[in-house]
C-alpha cells in the first residue's frame, strides 16, 4: 500500500510529484473518497504537475474534460461519474473507449461505473484526517 500525506494545500503540488512518480504506466485510476475529501483538488494537481495549463475544473456537469499537457502533448482524461444514474449513460458516452485508449484517465465516483473499471484500474483512496490533512492510499 502506498500512502502520501498531503498536510494543506500549500503541500498538495509536492505530494502530486510524488504520486506520478509512482503511476509507472498504468493509466486508468480511479479515485474514491467522501464529497469534499479532495479528490478533484488532487487530480488538478496532478494534471498541473504533467504539464496542463488549461483550466482544470471537475466535470461535474460534462461528465468528461479532456486536457493536453503542453509539455508532452500526452492526452489526460478526467471523469466525474456523480450524476450518473445508470450504467448505460456511462456506456452511451463511450466510457470504456477511454479507458483502453492508452491516454491517462482520472476517474471521480468510479462505484457508480465499476462494472465497466479495466482489471488494471489503480483504485486510490483520498480521506480527510481529523487535523483537516488528508491522505491518498493505492497499491
Amino acid at each position: 500500500m502506498n500512502t502520501i500525506k498531503i498536510d494543506n494545500l500549500d503541500t498538495i503540488r509536492q505530494a502530486a510529484k510524488e504520486f506520478i512518480a509512482a503511476m509507472d504506466d498504468r493509466t486508468v485510476f480511479a479515485f474514491y473518497g467522501k464529497m469534499g475529501a479532495g479528490k478533484t483538488t488532487f487530480i488538478k494537481a496532478i494534471c498541473e504537475e504533467l504539464g496542463v495549463e488549461d483550466v482544470i475544473n471537475s466535470p461535474t456537469f460534462a461528465i468528461i474534460n479532456e486536457y493536453r499537457s503542453d509539455e508532452t502533448g500526452e492526452l489526460i482524461y478526467h471523469f466525474d461519474y456523480y450524476r450518473i444514474n445508470k450504467l448505460s449513460e456511462a456506456e452511451d458516452i463511450g466510457t470504456e473507449d477511454y479507458f483502453y485508449s492508452g491516454a491517462l484517465c482520472f476517474i471521480e465516483w468510479p462505484e457508480k461505473i465499476e462494472e465497466l473499471l479495466p482489471e488494471d484500474v489503480v483504485s486510490v483512496t483520498i480521506s480527510e484526517n481529523a487535523d483537516g490533512s488528508r491522505s491518498v492510499e493505492w497499491k
